[in-house]
This record gives C-alpha cells, sequence and structure tokens, in this order.
C-alpha cells in the first residue's frame, strides 16, 4: 500500500489531520488499532441495548473553526447542551425539617446567584465578576490554540531568511499578549499558582470553591493546591458550544458521535480510513527519515509522511525503532536484531594508520577527530535493559586525554562537543542514529576518575529536568510537531496546546506538514 501521507490514528486528532491534509491536496490513510474509530472519544455498546462515552465524555474544546470547515453538522454531529451545568449535593442533616443543601450552576446568572447565596451572600455578589475574569483571560488564549508555538529553532538559527519567516511565528503570541493587556500579571498568577490560591481570593463559601476546583483536577492527577493547576481551571473553561463561551455538553450516541462525524467529512473529502490496523513499528530508511509503518501482521504501508496520533511516550519509545541500521548490514523489514548486533562493533578501524593517528591526538591533548570507538547493544540479548522496541548502546572511545591542550579541564561544552563528534561518526556507519537518541550519559576521563575512583580515568587502574505547556510540550526538542525523525510529526494530545477533546493539535500538525511537505 502507497500514499502521500499517512496518519497513525488513535484519537479524533488524527482524523482532524488526515481531513485537512485532505483539503490540502495530499492523499491520506488513517490507520486505527481497535474496531471502533476515535481512540479515547468513541461510544461503545458494552451493556446490550445500552450505549457508552468509555472515556471522554463531555464535548467544550473542540475549536469552532474545526466544526466549521468541516462541516460536522452535516456530517451528523448533535450536541445537548447542558443547563444547568453543576450540582452538588450537601451530606448534611437538613434544617427545620427541609432537606439538605445542594448548589447548583446554570447559565441563568440570577438564579445561579440564589444558588450560590444560600452559602455566601458576598459569593453570590462576586461570582458575575469571576466568570468575566476567566473569560478576558480564556479569550485571550485562543490565538495560542489555533498555531503551532514560537519557532524558536527558526529565530535562533540559520539564514536570515529563515529568520525573518519565523517571525510569523510571533504574531499569535503578540495576539494574545494584546488581549490580555493589563490582565497579564493575573494570566501569570492563574498558570503558576495553585488554583486554591485563586479561588480563595475570590470566594469564601467551601462548597463553592470546592466545586470550581473540580476543573482545576479532572485529568490532571494534581490537587487544587499545587501550583500549575490554575492553568487546568482555565484550560476547562476556554472551550464553547453553539457560540456559548465555557458552555460544555452531550453528544448525540456518546462521545464516537464527534469521532464518526469527522470521519464522515474525511472520507467525503477523500481519506482512505481503517480499522483493526495495529501499527508495530514506523519504518525508517536509511537516510533517517520516516518512510510509512509496519503493521503487526507484517504490512507494510509506504508513505512520505507519518502523522503519530499515540502519545508521544509510544511513538518515540515503541513505534520508532532504535536499533542501530549499519549501511554493512542492513536491518531485516521486521526490525529484529542481526548476528552482528551482538557483537563488540568497532568504528574507524579500516586501518592501523587511523589507529595511529587517533592515539597522536589524544598525547597532545585533543579529543580525537576520528576517535576508535568500540560499540556494544547489550539489550539485543538482554530485554530487561531497555523497553520493548529500544536498546541501550555503549560506546567505548579510545585515545581521550585527561586534560586538553594547554592542560585545560573538561568543559561541558566540550563534553557535548565530542559527544558528538562521537554520534557523528557512529552516523556515517549506521544513518539514523543521531535521530534515535533519546538520551545520553558522557563520562570523560576526569569523569570516571570523580565517580568511579578510577586514577586518570584509566578502567585499568593505571595511565589512560509550568514543564509541559506551550513550548515544553512534549519536549521542547519537538514543541513544533517535527520529531528528531525527518517525515515523523506529532498529532495527539501530547502536543500543544494538550488534552481534552479539542482538535487543535491535529489542525496544527497539519498545518507544519503541508508546510514542510514540498522540502520532504
Amino acid at each position: 500500500m502507497d500514499h502521500s501521507q499517512l496518519c497513525l490514528h488513535r484519537c479524533h486528532n488524527g482524523l482532524i489531520a488526515s481531513a485537512y491534509l485532505q483539503k490540502g491536496g495530499l492523499k491520506t490513510a488513517v490507520l486505527e488499532r481497535r474496531h471502533v474509530l476515535g481512540g479515547a472519544a468513541v461510544s461503545e455498546e458494552i451493556i446490550p441495548g445500552f450505549h457508552f462515552s468509555r472515556a471522554s465524555y463531555l464535548l467544550s474544546l473542540l475549536r469552532p473553526h474545526i466544526y466549521q470547515d468541516l462541516e460536522l453538522k452535516k456530517h451528523g454531529l448533535k450536541v445537548y447542551i447542558r443547563d444547568p451545568y453543576s450540582f452538588t449535593p450537601m451530606l448534611e442533616d437538613g434544617v427545620r425539617g427541609r432537606p439538605p443543601r445542594s448548589l447548583t450552576l446554570g447559565a441563568d446568572l440570577e438564579k445561579t446567584q440564589q444558588e450560590i447565596g444560600k452559602f455566601s451572600e458576598k459569593d453570590a455578589k462576586v461570582y458575575p465578576d469571576f466568570l468575566s475574569y476567566l473569560e478576558r483571560l480564556a479569550c485571550a488564549i485562543h490565538p495560542l490554540l489555533d498555531a503551532p508555538p514560537v519557532d524558536i529553532p527558526g529565530l535562533t538559527q540559520g539564514s536570515l531568511r529563515k529568520k525573518i519567516t519565523a517571525l510569523g511565528s510571533l504574531k499569535p503570541l503578540v495576539k494574545s499578549g494584546l488581549k490580555l493587556g493589563k490582565n497579564i500579571p493575573d494570566f501569570y498568577e492563574l498558570v503558576t499558582a495553585p488554583a486554591i490560591k485563586v479561588l480563595n481570593r475570590w470566594f469564601e463559601s467551601e462548597p463553592l470553591r470546592a466545586t470550581l476546583a473540580t476543573d482545576s483536577v479532572i485529568g490532571a492527577n494534581t490537587s487544587p493546591n499545587n501550583p500549575g493547576s490554575g492553568y487546568v481551571l482555565l484550560h476547562h473553561v476556554m472551550g464553547e458550544l453553539e457560540k456559548e463561551k465555557g458552555a460544555w455538553g452531550y453528544v448525540e450516541g456518546g462521545m464516537g458521535g464527534v469521532s464518526q462525524s469527522i470521519a464522515r467529512s474525511a472520507r467525503s473529502l477523500g481519506a482512505d480510513i481503517f480499522t483493526n490496523r495495529d501499527v508495530k513499528q514506523v519504518l525508517i530508511g536509511q537516510d533517517g527519515s520516516a518512510k510509512g509503518i509496519i503493521l503487526t501482521d507484517g504490512t507494510e504501508v509506504h508513505s512520505k509522511v507519518v502523522l503519530s496520533n499515540a502519545t508521544p511516550y509510544i511513538t518515540f519509545k515503541q513505534l520508532t525503532p532504535k536499533l542501530p541500521n549499519f549501511l554493512a548490514a542492513p536491518n531485516s523489514a521486521d526490525g529484529k536484531p542481526g548476528p552482528h548486533h551482538q557483537c563488540s562493533i568497532h568504528l574507524n578501524c579500516e586501518s592501523m594508520e587511523v589507529l595511529e593517528e587517533a592515539y597522536r591526538e589524544g598525547q597532545q591533548g585533543r579529543p580525537s577527530s576520528r576517535p576508535m570507538i568500540e560499540m556494544t547493544i547489550p539489550s539485543v540479548l538482554d530485554p530487561t535493559l531497555a523497553p520493548p522496541g529500544c536498546h541501550v548502546v555503549s560506546l567505548f572511545i579510545q585515545f581521550t586525554p585527561y586534560l586538553l591542550e594547554g592542560r585545560r579541564a573538561w568543559t561541558d561544552e566540550d563534553r557535548e562537543r565530542f559527544a558528538d563528534t562521537v554520534f557523528d561518526w557512529v552516523e556515517h556507519y549506521a544513518p539514523g542514529f543521531k535521530n534515535s537518541i533519546v538520551g545520553k550519559d558522557i563520562l570523560t576521563p576526569p569523569d570516571l576518575e570523580r565517580v568511579f575512583g578510577l586514577t586518570g580515568g584509566n578502567i585499568f587502574h593505571g595511565s589512560m529536568s509550568l514543564d509541559q505547556l506551550y513550548l515544553a510540550r512534549p519536549l521542547p526538542s519537538v514543541a513544533d510537531y517535527r520529531s528528531p525523525v525527518k517525515g515523523l510529526y506529532l498529532c495527539g494530545s501530547g502536543s500543544h496546546p494538550g488534552g481534552g477533546v479539542m482538535g487543535a493539535a491535529g489542525w496544527n500538525s497539519a498545518l507544519k506538514v503541508l508546510a514542510d511537505f514540498k522540502r520532504l
């Protein structure tokens, strides 16, 4: 099977990305691991006659422009807006024969204030101001949701033309800042402070504070007392339904109705969508770029671009092969280790002269420009060392001086520079190696002495981490949806702007692919 672009799909973002890529002129295929489309936005008949939204259960964050662009109402999406939308019953004894109190919040502001007044007249009076406060901050966030994060590498690296082009990525941030205006301090406090600090300043009644605090912890595994929980509160009020800001609703037929409507839209645009297609790994070519995927049944699907809607962990730890692929002994299609992978692998060992030159440089206090490298991959035989599909590699580098030229001590910059030299040489023998690295530990001779007590660094005892938001989601190096593997992109909720059935990650990722496609 061949496609111009391929989506690995495990929720709604993959479907959205495929639809926009089709609109952009690319041929797309969507592969869903399960028998039902939608990832976490699915409806299933768990008990005969009863249909459940098994994971995602409410809709609000789906971006309005996506709703309109993909004509989701035309394709069957129907939403029931809830009013009232929040009910908190009290476990208490009633007074003078009355039932226990409860707190109900809804769109009717006067009724909501009456409800709050049962617990605090002060809170009832300031509640409209609190809603306005949240709306001002949430509206300012919208420009950031509908665009990738600022292109930091583009602004700081490369040609002047590239830097000028990257200036365009600042526009949403500037627009957001202008919308915030004098509210920037309030915004900063909300996204960094504990939610309880903000709520305590506004309200005094426990039932109201606790009810509002639920939006700061839902899906976040955090406490309202933890810094950053305020952002989660904001995240849950930044959506809208039928032009009603902050509204949440039930999808007819369950949350699978969202995914099915997106799928129908994507199909109408020409996308091919398949279920029961479990992806085993991403195909990586000799040049280190993504070339398609391999299914668990061995079927290969070739494409120029791969979008992974799996989590970043699954994408990089399970789907992306991490086994060095040597030009002299190419990996098999199934990605299984060859006999040579269990060996001591000797690089830059083609001649005695190469070894002698490496020695001479080391004697002069210069790390070898073409070092002798002994490479081992113990995880080939010992699967306990690394997650499935991943490996650990040891690189023993010969002729590395204890002191650098001029009897200078090693600096962090020296370590990184030398590691880059080593990785570059491994790359010559096994293209794609550098892109497979997820972490490294560099031990120079002084490090060996300090950590292990090896005098002179001689192994023979003689001479010889708000961190997941925006630019940092899921990591600063992949915040622009482009992975280290050319042609492999992230498009799921693990990318900016985060969780919820929003679709923005799929939209933003598709924009990146369309912008990059001609250069791939």
